[in-house]
């Protein structure tokens, strides 16, 4: 019994965080763990290749042209804007806490934040839509549309904002509206089967799609089904999350099943679609895992479990595959492709020329910065800022690269994230682990 102790005692001992000054490898222990496939449990029978992870110094003579900087007044969806791309963001990179606010909720909270007005707009396990003034440092408004029997039943809201109306989907199958400044009910339908991916609106069409695949046009203003199209369903459901992304003309579609359909927004009528699943078992119980599908200048950037895909989006043809699956949303700035692969490569691509820009590892990086031995980091979020790269890290560090992938600053934030960060009037702002909204200049 005493040797079997003294054995736990050393793993834990050989697991625990070393680079203490630092503090940049923090939660290192569980990170291999979180990166797994959702269900690593299951028998792999996939044709697998290695993920890359070779280094591509970057030409001299390459230059970047970067697009006109913007100073960001609001954050009403998940993904910035309709195609899930994110700017050239305004930012005062002085790395001050600006403000600290009071505590939105006592309950765990979204991951995302949303800003209008000057209001944040956040929703927690409970069902609470809790709308918070940063100029007033107060709770403006709690909004709970749930009744008593849904109590001890964790809620998980979809939110998308526009001109001061919620649009809210669930876990339950629910779709309603809420003007928060009127603070009034505008309408509800129960659709019965929960909801499963982001929000998107144009004009007066909201579009969302449930846990079974199905994807749903809605009358904006009173929430009757418009259309309806059903698509593959999964038995087995994984952790990947139905992905929606606009265009002038289309919707766009990746749902669990690893199907990409592009719908046509006018005549509701399916333009094309393809499958990106890899998996040599095709039935139905098949699980995918990917990331969000991001569109821009006529391509389609999104991963499966193995591959990163692009694709043109007026016809649905693969114009490259690689061997690089990513974890977190692809960055586009004027046709370059900026992205975070599963090996913690940090690669450039000219989607234009169609060829990689550079490729570096992002644990070699920030060891040669700092001079530590190199362990694993752990990303959240890649943005644009000033012209430069911010790579955020789950233990609240950016990484700041300029575009040739250059490793110029590791800064530390004053608060440890509980949300994604988001870019508003040159600032970041997120809620902390004690659900505090946190603004840094």
């Amino acid at each position: 019994m005493k040797f079997f102790l003294l054995y736990l005692m050393l793993i834990f001992l050989n697991n625990c965080s070393f680079d203490d000054k630092s503090g940049i490898w923090e939660n290192d222990s569980n990170i291999h763990k979180n990166k797994k496939d959702s269900f690593s449990q299951f028998k792999n029978i996939s044709t697998s290749i290695d993920p890359f992870n070779e280094i591509i110094q970057i030409k001299k003579d390459y230059k970047f042209k970067l697009s006109k900087k913007i100073n960001s007044t609001s954050w009403k969806q998940i993904y910035f804007n309709q195609n899930n791309n994110l700017d050239n963001f305004e930012y005062n990179n002085l790395n001050e806490l600006f403000f600290k606010g009071k505590k939105i909720s006592k309950y765990k909270v979204s991951e995302h934040i949303f800003y209008e007005n000057g209001n944040i707009i956040n929703s927690d396990m409970k069902g609470n839509i809790n709308v918070y003034s940063a100029t007033d440092n107060k709770t403006l408004i709690k909004f709970n549309f749930y009744k008593k029997k849904y109590k001890k039943i964790n809620k998980k809201l979809n939110l998308i904002i526009e001109n001061n109306i919620i649009y809210v989907s669930d876990n339950f199958g629910y779709l309603y509206a809420y003007n928060y400044l009127d603070g009034k009910l505008l309408w509800a339908k129960n659709y019965n089967i929960p909801f499963r991916s982001n929000l998107k609106i144009y004009k007066n069409i909201i579009f969302a799609a449930n846990q079974n695949n199905n994807l749903f046009f809605f009358d904006k203003l009173t929430g009757e089904i418009l259309k309806q199209i059903p698509t593959e369903e999964t038995i087995v459901k994984n952790n990947f999350i139905n992905s929606l992304s606009l265009d002038e003309k289309n919707i766009f579609f990746l749902n669990t099943y690893g199907s990409l359909y592009s719908v046509d927004i006018k005549s509701k009528r399916i333009n094309w679609f393809i499958n990106l699943n890899q998996s040599l078992d095709v039935n139905p119980n098949n699980m995918f895992n990917g990331s969000q599908i991001v569109n821009s200048g006529g391509k389609i950037i999104t991963s499966s479990n193995q591959f990163l895909y692009i694709i043109d989006s007026n016809t649905g043809s693969i114009i490259l595959k690689k061997n690089f699956p990513i974890l977190i949303n692809p960055l586009i700035i004027n046709d370059i492709l900026f992205i975070v692969s599963k090996k913690n490569f940090l690669i450039s691509f000219d989607l234009n020329k169609d060829e990689i820009i550079y490729s570096y590892n992002i644990d070699k990086k920030i060891a040669d910065f700092l001079k530590i031995k190199r362990k694993n980091a752990d990303l959240k979020n890649i943005m644009m800022a000033e012209g430069k790269l911010l790579l955020f890290l789950k233990n609240s560090h950016i990484l700041v690269f300029n575009t040739r992938g250059n490793l110029e600053k590791v800064n530390k934030l004053p608060g440890k994230m509980n949300t994604f960060p988001i870019l508003i009037e040159k600032k970041i702002l997120f809620l902390d682990k004690k659900n505090k909204l946190t603004i840094v200049n």
